[in-house]
């Protein structure tokens, strides 16, 4: 008797969850699945990212090696999860920050209509509105962003991530919080947004052209191919690429300050 109702019991788990899912709003499920979706991304692109950001940042000791030498130096001296160091704080932000871009995003885009309604429905709104909410986001969720440079700037073996001090004169952090902690001790709320300049510099272009040229190659799609998942999957990775590539730069001179 007591097994029945244990199995139903978790058969009707299911049911309370697709019913809660049910309840929630459009905005609500688009922004849990983009989390899920973009956290999973950032977890698969993670290694790569964190060679990119050793680029960045060690180019005396990384730049040389390239891309398998820096690899190895990796897996020597901190193993497979040395891979995805930083990567908690990156998934951390996903969530928030997409919240926050793309909700914004339709708010600046409502805005700018009512206050100059003589900028017409198409580029340049697309590029005014992207640009702000980029901005916006960024601005709310950088203090994440500069922990994931931080924690993956540093390499240093998993025993001496016990050590509390610095090792080769460098800071050790042994986490998300640590890391906090002990930024928001040395600099304050200044200390946590070191580097914030050449973020919001490039953020405006950048969120500004994806949006651009994601609406921009939307209006060349024929009707009847618009809502197809692989229409805006390719559209969307085509314009954050171009948007990426324009505004690398400073996005070099970002991770520099930050580390």
């Amino acid at each position: 008797m007591g097994i029945k109702a244990g199995a139903e019991e978790d058969e009707g788990k299911p049911m309370v969850l697709d019913s809660a899912l049910d309840s929630m709003p459009l905005f609500a499920k688009e922004l849990l699945a983009g989390g899920i979706a973009g956290g999973f991304a950032k977890t698969v692109v993670a290694p790569l990212e964190r060679v990119k950001i050793l680029f960045q940042t060690r180019r005396a000791e990384f730049h040389s090696s390239g891309l398998l030498g820096s690899v190895n130096r990796i897996a020597k001296t901190e193993g497979f999860l040395g891979f995805y160091r930083g990567n908690g704080a990156s998934v951390a932000r996903i969530i928030p920050y997409a919240a926050l871009h793309y909700m914004s995003y339709e708010e600046y885009r409502r805005w700018i209509m009512l206050t100059f309604p003589d900028v017409s429905k198409g580029p340049t709104l697309d590029l005014m509105a992207g640009s702000l909410s980029g901005g916006t986001a960024v601005l709310f969720t950088y203090p994440l962003d500069l922990i994931r440079t931080k924690l993956a700037y540093q390499v240093v073996s998993p025993a001496k991530l016990n050590v509390s001090g610095m090792v080769h004169h460098e800071q050790v952090y042994r986490g998300i919080l640590d890391c906090f902690s002990k930024t928001y001790r040395e600099g304050g709320v200044r200390g946590l947004y070191r580097g914030v300049a050449p973020t919001l510099v490039g953020i405006f272009p950048y969120a500004g052209l994806k949006f651009y040229f994601y609406e921009e190659m939307k209006r060349h799609v024929p009707e009847e191919y618009k809502k197809s998942i692989m229409v805006k999957l390719t559209c969307g990775s085509v314009a954050g690429l171009l948007g990426q590539t324009f505004t690398y730069p400073l996005e070099v001179v970002r991770r520099q300050m930050q580390r």
